[in-house]
């Protein structure tokens, strides 16, 4: 099954979803409020949308996730690297760091994921 898209506001309510759950829906409203200055319909609204594409769930008014936050986030990953720069991830790293230094402790976390993920 693919990972379901989620545009920059839904993302940013569902990390208050991931963070506070399980959340109820007054609570939510009240968060939302708080953190991005929405109204109680602005909630429901992307609450519901959100329920509609298996991201979560709101049974008698507590939401709880259905996709954890790391899938949804490899999954945007790997789209924006595919959509960007053609699958590379070479490419997607040479462009991320620029003209920027990796410390030492940077690349030997990045070499120690490489060796992990090699095939072979």
């Amino acid at each position: 099954m693919e990972t379901p898209k989620i545009f920059d506001s839904e993302y940013k309510f569902a990390s208050i979803v991931w963070a506070y759950e399980p959340v109820t829906t007054k609570e939510l409203v009240k968060l939302c409020q708080d953190e991005l200055e929405w109204k109680r319909t602005t909630t429901y609204t992307v609450l519901k949308r959100l329920c509609e594409r298996g991201i979560f769930q709101n049974e008698n008014s507590v939401v709880t996730s259905l996709i954890p936050k790391e899938q949804i986030q490899k999954g945007e990953s790997r789209q924006f690297v595919q959509r960007t720069f053609g699958g590379s991830l070479p490419g997607f790293i040479a462009a991320f760091l620029g003209n920027d230094k990796l410390t030492e402790q940077e690349a030997e976390e990045l070499k120690a994921m490489i060796d992990q993920h090699r095939e072979g």
